[in-house]
């Protein structure tokens, strides 16, 4: 006979909140059912071995297991990269940055956002294609590196004419960091998400793409319908109209 005090009642609230935040975000990035099939093959793990105690089938299993540690980090390199990134990220690590008075002044102010905001509605209406990634607190190095270095101030005119369809550089994304056009012609990760709706193209997959790898905001403009959508912690937020767009980047960029 056993007892069950707060204690207990406690941890078995944390570790089902762990399990929901980890299928959370495995189902952002397409695994859930594989996320599903390891618990499942868990949960036959202890009924196997603990209740029935069955040897054979029991000692098999437990093999599996003291393997499946580091064969869960190669299934699930992206995804464990994502959960400790979203862990430290902006909102995640506010508390920690107040307690040691760590003070970013990397952030972008609403002056800064206006040319961004100013180029989109200008790009919707010629219905020119575009794909701007926002860094906040992870840094997209590594995502810098697939393009063509820049290194400018924010300038309407200057996003204007990357994206132009006849510059070599308007097929990928730009990358924005600290009030500068870091790069121009990334490639960015491209989301397999079954749920994206058909009708809408590469752009949009790859800037869902990104936002699930980091804390970034990604912007689209549709070159087919001109329509401005934004991509945040795997979410598409469609068509949205240019004082949408600047209200959901100032708010987002605090």
């Amino acid at each position: 006979m056993f007892s069950i005090g707060i204690k207990d009642i406690i941890d078995i609230l944390l570790v089902a909140m762990l399990l929901y935040y980890l299928w959370r975000l495995m189902k952002e990035s397409s695994s859930a059912n594989l996320f599903v099939g390891i618990l499942v093959f868990i949960v036959s793990w202890i009924i196997v071995s603990r209740v029935f105690e069955m040897r054979l089938l029991g000692s098999i299993m437990n093999n599996v297991i003291s393997i499946g540690a580091v064969a869960l980090v190669v299934l699930f390199q992206d995804d464990i990269r994502h959960f400790f990134s979203t862990i430290g990220s902006k909102r995640s690590a506010s508390v920690l940055r107040k307690l040691f008075r760590i003070k970013r002044d990397d952030t972008l102010h609403r002056t800064d956002l206006m040319p961004v905001v100013m180029a989109c509605m200008s790009m919707s209406k010629q219905r020119t294609g575009a794909l701007i990634v926002l860094e906040r607190s992870i840094g997209l190095k590594d995502i810098v590196q697939t393009g063509d270095t820049i290194n400018a101030d924010l300038n309407q005119r200057l996003i204007e004419n990357i994206f132009f369809k006849n510059s070599p550089l308007h097929d990928g994304a730009m990358i924005v960091s600290k009030g500068r056009i870091k790069a121009a012609g990334c490639i960015l990760p491209v989301s397999h998400d079954a749920d994206i709706p058909k009708s809408l193209g590469l752009r949009h997959r790859a800037a869902l793409g990104i936002s699930q790898k980091s804390d970034c905001i990604a912007i689209v403009v549709s070159e087919e319908t001109g329509a401005i959508s934004t991509a945040i912690n795997g979410q598409l937020r469609l068509r949205l109209t240019a004082e949408e767009l600047e209200s959901l980047l100032t708010q987002e960029m605090e």
